[in-house]
């Protein structure tokens, strides 16, 4: 990805597809002989010029609007042509196809995927989480996700990370200070408020990942399971969630043999569900198993031992046949066992129009509903929102990815060691200092002040061609 910076480039920037308007943008230095060729004229700086498009004999192609961004003022930091078109694929290629031709001689080429916000981040237009944020704003499956990502591509993550950068330089110097002057016998930490100033740094540090967290969730979405024995009312539950007949729902067992996924949202959270296959063997009383069915079931359990939140979908109308009650302690079992503990397992007692008073006793533990009324929906879409940890949504979130989560909570280790060296009768300052560092370096990392260029080429490679 960092390979030929300096080579100017053109793509598409608009989506594949038919549409009223398709952009072709252009990027880099030396760009003035495709702007004469495609527009005729030198165009006034950030003005929209409405002129034909010509091509190589001076023919139409198409009609439309240019616009030239000169360095450093553009989207990139260099020179940058914009040709609004009408949106037909075919207009656009032509259009792509006599750029690379009048641009040749200046080596101009197609851009590679991300390569134009690439070009931002490296010519300082913006950092690292905010190229990363225009790519979440345009994946966004969520309104709240969209305005959390809006939040950071517009800088508030960025100025949240620096702030706390600033913090943690101030105490670095103190620290620094303290270690070259040892023939001095001035305390700056103690002089300073040193513990105070981390203190303060370390609650501040932790707003800052309460938003993040609450962010990622908002990115990546909850994966949740539906899992239970046939005939549960797992397709339903489905179809009760997603608000539309998605699973096909049939008192047969075994009417659902591979996973049925949808996305749907909660509170403007992404919500990945997974109804599965009924888990059962043919040990439990029923009719053998055909070889699709243990496929299915196969796969049920990968789906659940990838999830976010499992639903132990419990039937309520039999709670009296002991064949029923022994395979769900069973499948209670192998949940306990192959799940590891910090995945939340919610029981659903189903059916509860169908079940009398013995059987409703026992939903004290869980969610009693029923997913053909819709009785109980309600209080399920809210333990599910909590027990994977989502708040309702503040003006703060920032949209982050598994990466800046990450970095965060390599910055409250340090510090939670920095805090332990501060609180030494007898502090190890050289250990401080390096604390504080790996502190720092760990902050870095989310706005690219300090990356490797093997993480920008993973990054930028996820954007579409032409952003």
């Amino acid at each position: 990805m960092l390979a030929r910076l300096h080579d100017p480039i053109v793509a598409i920037a608009t989506a594949p597809g038919r549409g009223a308007v398709g952009i072709v943008r252009v990027s880099g230095k030396d760009i003035a002989p495709v702007m004469a060729a495609l527009c005729g004229k030198r165009l006034l700086p950030r003005h929209a010029t409405y002129l034909p498009f010509r091509d190589a004999h001076g023919g139409i192609i198409d009609q439309g609007l240019a616009i030239h961004f000169p360095a450093p003022h553009s989207f990139t930091g260099e020179d940058v042509l914009e040709l609004q078109a009408h949106g037909g694929p075919v207009v656009l290629q032509l259009l792509l196809a006599r750029c690379l031709e009048a641009g040749w001689h200046v080596g101009l080429r197609v851009a590679q995927p991300g390569e134009f916000t690439e070009r931002a981040f490296l010519n300082d237009k913006i950092d690292l989480a905010q190229a990363e944020a225009i790519a979440d704003l345009i994946d966004a499956s969520t309104e709240t996700a969209a305005r959390s990502a809006a939040r950071s591509m517009s800088g508030e993550f960025s100025q949240a990370v620096n702030a706390l950068l600033e913090k943690l330089i101030h105490l670095r110097m103190l620290v620094e200070a303290t270690l070259d002057f040892p023939e001095e016998d001035i305390d700056f930490l103690q002089k300073a408020d040193a513990r105070g100033q981390l203190v303060s740094l370390q609650q501040t540090l932790h707003v800052v990942m309460q938003r993040s967290g609450q962010g990622a969730i908002l990115r990546e979405g909850i994966k949740v399971v539906i899992a239970g024995q046939p005939n549960a009312g797992k397709s339903s539950l489905l179809n009760a969630l997603a608000g539309a007949e998605l699973a096909i729902v049939t008192p047969i067992a075994g009417t659902t043999r591979d996973k049925v996924m949808q996305l749907i949202q909660l509170d403007g959270v992404p919500l990945h569900v997974v109804d599965t296959a009924g888990l059962r063997d043919a040990g439990d009383g029923l009719q053998d198993i055909d070889e699709v069915e243990k496929i299915g079931i196969e796969r049920a359990w990968t789906e659940i031992q990838s999830a976010d939140a499992v639903l132990f979908l419990h039937d309520l109308s039999r709670q009296s046949a002991i064949n029923y009650i022994a395979n769900d302690v069973r499948i209670a079992g192998l949940l306990a066992q192959k799940l590891p503990p910090k995945i939340p397992i919610i029981d659903v007692w189903n059916k509860s129009d169908l079940a009398d008073a013995p059987a409703l006793a026992k939903t004290t533990d869980g969610i009693a509903m029923s997913a053909k009324t819709g009785a109980g929906l309600q209080d399920l879409r809210q333990r599910l929102l909590q027990v994977v940890g989502w708040q309702s949504a503040p003006e703060g979130v920032y949209m982050a990815r598994a990466r800046h989560v990450q970095a965060l909570q390599g910055v409250d280790g340090q510090l939670a060691r920095a805090s332990a060296q501060l609180g030494a009768a007898q502090p190890a300052l050289d250990l401080l200092a390096e604390d504080l560092r790996q502190a720092q370096l760990h902050l870095s990392e989310i706005t690219g002040q300090f990356t490797s260029d093997d993480l920008l080429g993973e990054i930028f490679s996820r954007f579409c061609i032409g952003k």
